[in-house]
């Protein structure tokens, strides 16, 4: 790995390199906050991808076009002196002190969890005791993502089951209630019910540990993996699903769950 002396240089490299792009290239002559912003969730959504594959080497790859935005936005904030790269690193560099009292200071903490409390009351008093503990979840976030961050914020407030195995009691109150919108044909009642299920069961998530976005994730790529397998076997026999019936699929659906656990 590299020395201290030899990571500055090449940050230093990399805000050189950005001047002259800007400076001299069309397209990043044209460039502002609004248009990079797209650009910006697409590389976040291509890094998420890479760790999820555990591509190291895209992984590297994709931390350095997200550093490039991050760079790239401080560039244009200079040119409208709106404040520059070292002040970014500055306003970090001070938060990161502020909310590591156990680090940087004389706090004492026992675990992880009790550091994630003090984090989050930490961040209110940053806000002078006025902002709302939901404020810094983003309404753009996707909405599993978003309820997950939500729960973990209120519950880092004392919002919380006082026993993790208390939500399973809200989870089936909310499968009856559910249950009960389908039986009246209530389609915006069941719609509603529906996303308090989901909500629960992301608690559920939350309590014991996993991440619901993760879970479903890894859930999704071993589904579109034993489908691509059914229809390999498939074109395999001649056929094609659609002039295969069920029980047909399940045969070799279930022949894919043992070649992909």
């Amino acid at each position: 790995m590299h020395d201290r002396q030899s990571k500055m240089e090449a940050f230093g490299r990399l805000l050189d390199i950005l001047d002259q792009l800007r400076l001299k290239c069309p397209w990043d002559k044209e460039q502002t906050f609004e248009s990079l912003r797209p650009l910006t969730l697409e590389e976040c959504y291509e890094l998420s991808e890479a760790l999820l594959q555990k591509d190291h080497p895209d992984v590297c790859k994709e931390l350095g076009d997200i550093l490039l935005h991050i760079v790239f936005y401080s560039k244009i904030a200079e040119e409208q002196q709106l404040f520059d790269v070292k002040d970014v690193c500055d306003q970090l560099a001070e938060k990161l002190i502020f909310r590591h009292p156990h680090v940087f200071g004389t706090v004492s903490v026992q675990d992880a969890g009790e550091v994630e409390k003090n984090w989050e009351k930490l961040k209110l008093k940053e806000k002078n005791g006025n902002g709302s503990v939901l404020a810094g979840v983003p309404s753009s976030l996707p909405s599993l993502i978003k309820a997950y961050r939500m729960q973990d914020k209120a519950a880092g407030v004392g919002f919380d089951w006082e026993d993790r195995s208390q939500v399973w009691l809200k989870v089936q109150e909310e499968i009856r209630e559910f249950q009960r919108e389908i039986e009246k044909d209530d389609k915006d009642g069941m719609e509603d019910e529906f996303g308090d299920l989901l909500f629960s069961l992301v608690n559920v998530a939350r309590l014991y540990g996993i991440n619901p976005d993760n879970a479903l994730e890894h859930t999704n790529k071993k589904f579109r993996e034993r489908f691509n397998y059914l229809e390999a076997e498939t074109l395999k026999k001649g056929l094609s699903l659609k002039e295969m019936s069920l029980d047909q699929m399940e045969v070799i659906w279930q022949q894919a769950k043992k070649h992909i656990p």
